[in-house]
């Protein structure tokens, strides 16, 4: 009893809670509107069923062909530091060569913290790393223009980005697959009596991720035709 009077009196329970009360007490269509919309996208159940479905969606991901060439898909960092996000795409890289030498590209503006983690934890394949660019278009034309099109590549990245990248290798035309590194945005929630009644904050996180990904990738189809959005490689170069 104690846990769910916990979460009645968090603040956007609370919100749900009021906004209910409003609805029945005013008997607006609007009103109804917005508590189911707030009610539905932060409800557990709900949200725990689209993050299967999206993971349903990236596929199977296959054994790794004997010539396949791994892309992992940089995720910031410094000359110094490597963010959690880079850790958890190469564990996985790692984990996916299980000790066995591929060669890899890595497309990062620092490539040092990088190079020494996959070397600091025993991996001995082929490593190519280079500046792919400030988004990750900019590294698919990169990535294009060094790869024939029958040429196997298995692109790593995080899994909340793997709807946008799976569609970036259809247009390129590349002989890619998609290997998901996991992270908490689909981790799915517990999902007891309570979570009808409430609302969780990640949940609206994890739509924030979902759309930021559609939005940004309908921009890219919307705009490529005007808007260059290949690197500028002279510039880099340059650099």
């Amino acid at each position: 009893m104690t846990d769910f009077i916990q979460l009645v009196l968090y603040p956007h329970n609370l919100f749900l809670y009021a906004l209910l009360l409003a609805a029945v007490r005013y008997r607006k269509k609007g009103l109804w509107l917005l508590w189911l919309v707030f009610y539905l996208l932060g409800n557990s159940f709900v949200t725990n069923q689209v993050r299967h479905w999206q993971l349903q969606q990236l596929g199977n991901q296959g054994a790794m062909q004997s010539d396949v060439t791994l892309v992992l898909l940089g995720c910031g960092g410094s000359e110094q530091t490597l963010p959690a996000c880079a850790r958890n795409r190469l564990d996985h890289l790692l984990q996916e060569t299980a000790g066995q030498s591929f060669p890899v590209v890595i497309t990062t503006r620092h490539c040092g913290p990088y190079v020494h983690y996959l070397q600091q934890h025993g991996f001995h394949g082929a490593i190519d790393c280079f500046d792919g660019g400030d988004n990750t278009y900019q590294e698919f034309y990169q990535l294009a223009a060094r790869f024939q099109h029958q040429q196997p590549l298995r692109f790593i990245s995080s899994d909340h980005h793997g709807w946008r990248v799976q569609r970036l290798i259809n247009v390129h035309q590349l002989n890619g697959q998609f290997s998901a590194a996991s992270t908490s945005t689909y981790r799915p929630l517990p999902c007891r009596w309570q979570c009808w009644l409430t609302v969780n904050l990640s949940n609206y996180d994890f739509y924030a991720k979902l759309s930021g990904e559609w939005f940004s990738y309908a921009s890219y189809r919307l705009t490529r035709r005007w808007h260059n959005w290949q690197p500028d490689t002279k510039k880099a170069l340059t650099e």
